[in-house]
C-alpha cells in the first residue's frame, strides 16, 4: 500500500485572521479540526505540521501532529507558493528515510473538512491512477459561465457566445470551482509536471454546505456560527 503523508500547512503571521491558526473556534482550533479529520479518515500514514512558529508547532504536537522539523523563514512569506512548502516536507522526511508516495494536502483554514472528504479523495487516487484529485463545489448556476455577462465597449454580452441561446438560468451547464478542503496527488506528479495538479485531475464533488474557507474575519463568524449549529 502507498505511503500516504497528511500535510498541513500553518504559518505564522497571518494577516486576514490575526493568530488564526491556534485561536479558538467554537472550541477547538483549526489545527485540532484538522487532525480529528485526518485521524478518523484512517487515510493518511503520517500526518505531519509545517510550519515555522513554534507557537503553531506546540498547538500542533498537543494536537497529535507530528513536527519533525521547522519551515525556513524564506518558504513562509505572505507570498510563498504551497508547491515548495511540499518539496521541502517531502525532502526533509526523505532525508530521514521516509519516502511519501501519496500527498493529501489539509490547509487549516477549511474546519468544515469531513473525514470522509481525505479517504474519498485517496481512494479515488488510488482507483483511478489520476495524477491527482481535487475537492470542487458546484457554483450556483446563475454564476455558470453560460450565464454571466461581460461588458464590452460599454455594451452588455454574454461570456461566452452559446450563453446568447439561453432563456433559463435553469439551462446553463453546471460549472465547479477548486474549494481548497482536500487536495491530494502521487509524489511523482509533483516530481514529474511541477505542479499539485498534473495533467490528470479528477475532482471530488463536495457538498457546499461543507465548503468553507477562513480568510477574513467574515469568514471566521461564518464557521462560528456554522460549527456550534453542528
Amino acid at each position: 500500500m502507498s505511503r500516504v503523508l497528511g500535510l498541513v500547512p500553518a504559518r505564522g503571521g497571518s494577516k486576514g485572521v490575526p493568530g488564526k491558526n491556534v485561536r479558538p473556534l467554537a472550541g477547538r482550533t483549526l489545527i485540532e479540526y484538522t487532525a480529528r479529520a485526518a485521524r478518523d479518515s484512517g487515510a493518511v500514514d503520517r500526518l505531519v505540521l509545517s510550519t515555522d512558529s513554534q507557537e503553531i508547532a506546540d498547538a500542533g504536537r498537543r494536537a497529535g501532529l507530528e513536527v519533525p522539523f521547522l519551515r525556513p523563514a524564506a518558504l513562509a512569506a505572505d507570498e510563498t507558493p504551497m508547491l515548495p512548502v511540499i518539496r521541502h516536507a517531502l525532502e526533509a522526511l526523505a532525508a530521514d528515510g521516509w519516502h511519501a508516495e501519496i500527498v493529501v494536502l489539509l490547509q487549516p483554514t477549511s474546519p468544515l473538512r469531513r473525514a470522509e472528504h481525505i479517504g474519498d479523495a485517496v481512494q479515488l487516487l488510488r482507483e483511478t491512477n489520476a495524477d491527482s484529485v481535487v475537492t470542487v463545489v458546484e457554483v450556483p448556476r446563475h454564476l455558470s459561465p453560460d450565464y454571466v455577462m461581460k461588458i464590452e465597449d460599454g455594451r452588455l454580452r454574454h461570456f461566452l457566445p452559446e450563453g446568447a441561446r439561453l432563456m433559463r438560468r435553469q439551462d446553463a451547464r453546471p460549472a465547479y470551482a477548486r474549494e481548497g478542503t482536500v487536495y491530494a496527488c502521487w509524489a511523482r506528479t509533483i516530481e514529474r509536471t511541477g505542479s499539485l495538479y498534473g495533467d490528470d485531475c479528477r475532482p471530488l464533488v463536495i457538498d457546499s454546505r461543507d465548503s468553507l474557507s477562513i480568510d477574513t474575519p467574515a469568514d471566521w463568524e461564518a464557521a462560528e456560527r456554522l460549527l456550534a449549529a453542528r
